[in-house]
């Protein structure tokens, strides 16, 4: 596998609120008697992992001094999988997000053109002028359907955005009832076909977890919370759920396998509810002969005690830290 890269993290870094923040498990409580001056939640992020996919493009499009930070408070080698503008994928939510409904035809589909696209690459531009732009995430709701119309829309979208690697996430059954033409459309495109472990419901769609192209792999675990995936009082109670070792190993079975196939692969846990994802996402390194950095809390062995033996805890994991300018920025 010589030239072969893995890289595992997780979907976002910042969650300071609700049940489920990752505040005083994977990061020191808020305060100053617990975090120093200068404290960056991205910075401590990645003296444990290597890649992290950004969530919050999904909501807004940054500013380019945001990206410019993000590449600067990372080391080199550090990768970011940065999710595409829900502008371009989920039109309704669009819509109603920003009161725009001229963005929007009467049959739901998405209204943008290239200022659209040219806005948002200008936006990552400083994360792929760093060479830290590992993909583009395209992620398409369970409503986005194949067909021929979908089929124009993703050839546009992706060759508009042709000098990134570009990763789509499809969700309807009606893709996987046509694998050929699925994988013929992506193949085509040089798109990588993002597989999906989630709650499946009698629509979802029907993944072997094989790579569709040989460039890169893409693979996002969402967890299995079926009861509170459509139903819950908080977005965060979705992703409530911690994989067991056993859970993951068909994970570890399915990368080694495909990093045998392809340059790069990028798995991400997005199981946040309480730094779930971030056991998870060590556990799968460890078991993958990956090393686990950093320096980890008590609190997150304490909590997640199959972290024993799998990450060096220190008292002191918070120190020294590299003091920064910027605000930090939401993950």
């Amino acid at each position: 596998m010589t030239g072969r890269q893995i890289r595992i993290g997780t979907s976002g870094w910042h969650y300071p609120s609700g049940d489920g923040t990752w505040d005083g498990i994977f990061y020191p409580p808020r305060g100053r008697k617990h975090r120093p001056p200068g404290f960056d939640e991205l910075e401590y992020y990645a003296r444990h992992f290597d890649t992290v996919e950004v969530n919050s493009t999904f909501y807004g499009v940054p500013r380019r001094a945001v990206t410019a930070a993000w590449a600067d408070r990372t080391p080199d080698g550090f990768t970011f999988a940065v999710k595409l503008y829900q502008q371009f994928t989920h039109p309704k939510m669009f819509a109603a997000a920003t009161g725009d409904g001229g963005d929007v035809n009467d049959g739901g589909d998405v209204k943008v053109d290239r200022s659209d696209v040219d806005r948002f690459r200008e936006a990552i531009a400083p994360l792929l002028e760093a060479g830290k732009l590992g993909a583009l995430l395209a992620q398409f709701p369970a409503s986005f359907k194949n067909d021929d119309a979908a089929h124009d829309y993703l050839a546009w979208l992706i060759e508009a955005l042709s000098d990134c690697p570009v990763a789509v996430e499809l969700r309807h059954r009606s893709w996987s009832d046509d694998v050929a033409g699925t994988l013929r459309l992506l193949n085509g495109l040089g798109a990588a076909w993002v597989q999906i472990d989630e709650p499946k419901f009698r629509l979802s769609i029907a993944q072997n977890h094989l790579p569709n192209v040989e460039s890169f792999y893409y693979m996002r675990l969402h967890g299995r919370n079926a009861r509170k995936w459509w139903r819950h009082d908080r977005a965060e109670e979705r992703y409530d759920y911690h994989y067991s070792a056993v859970e993951l190993q068909p994970f570890r079975d399915t990368a080694d396998a495909a990093a045998r196939l392809v340059k790069r692969l990028y798995l991400y846990m997005n199981n946040h509810f309480a730094a779930k994802a971030v056991a998870n996402a060590a556990t799968l390194k460890h078991q993958l002969g990956l090393e686990v950095g950093g320096a980890w809390r008590e609190e997150m062995v304490t909590r997640y005690p199959e972290l024993v033996g799998v990450v060096r805890t220190e008292p002191d994991a918070t120190a020294p830290l590299l003091v920064v300018g910027e605000p930090l920025a939401r993950g």
